[in-house]
């Protein structure tokens, strides 16, 4: 269970970017809300502060106001607590891929597992292997494909066995192919997964979507209603 409770983010920013003077901007809130479905979309404009909500589920942005809890774990005092259960991927696996090779990247992930170096190496080629990677271990993770490198990356984040995976616009980046293949692979995780994205095909395959604009979650239901008021909201809107 993801609960947000009357959050805000706010940030200081310098009045027209001349002098010391900073003015708050809210990037986002007051949210409220309760997210127990299995698979929750989040969708909006470039900016519109859904990157922001994604970010509080694992306390890489920690509330200005509010509280944030994820299974009863409050990110701001709760935060190691709260990251070995939420799991992020970004829009840019190579943010996230820092090992030379696919193997030593999943290996690395496993640390957290505290496990002997060689059990580390049997269990990294073991899940290359169930992610349709078992092929690549010893390939350079800069010789990947934009889709194997993404596919990797989520393959170390679950490697720990998360409860719970937030996704940043995962496939933003990736060709129809690839897309699809990441699409479906999140489909059948037993994990709670919170994405957000551009591709309205994909978010309708969530149970329910969030909406954000300006700072707001200004919509949240189900897939149908969420799609048809983004789309409205986006509409170019023509002067009289």
């Amino acid at each position: 269970m993801i609960e947000l409770d009357a959050v805000t983010v706010t940030a200081y920013a310098s009045r027209d970017g001349l002098g010391p003077t900073s003015d708050v901007v809210t990037l986002l809130g007051p949210v409220t809300c309760q997210l127990s479905e299995r698979r929750i979309a989040v969708i909006g404009a470039n900016g519109s502060g859904k990157s922001t909500l994604a970010r509080l589920v694992n306390g890489l942005v920690l509330p200005s106001s509010g509280t944030v809890r994820v299974d009863g774990l409050d990110t701001a005092r709760d935060g190691r607590a709260v990251r070995s259960r939420v799991g992020f991927v970004f829009t840019d696996p190579d943010a996230q891929l820092v090992m030379p090779t696919a193997v030593e990247d999943i290996a690395l992930s496993l640390r957290r597992l505290g496990l002997p170096a060689a059990e580390r190496t049997e269990r990294a080629h073991e899940i290359l292997a169930r992610f349709g990677l078992g092929g690549r271990g010893d390939v350079p993770v800069h010789a990947l494909s934009g889709g194997q490198k993404q596919l990797l990356a989520l393959a170390g984040v679950l490697a720990t066995e998360p409860t719970v995976l937030v996704c940043d616009e995962p496939t933003t980046l990736l060709d129809l192919r690839w897309r699809r293949v990441v699409d479906d692979l999140l489909d059948g995780l037993a994990q709670q997964v919170l994405q957000v994205t551009h591709d309205l095909e994909a978010a309708a395959r969530a149970d329910r979507i969030l909406v954000v604009d300006s700072g707001a979650v200004v919509f949240d239901g189900e897939p149908g209603p969420a799609v048809d008021a983004y789309r409205a909201l986006m509409a170019p809107r023509v002067s009289p």
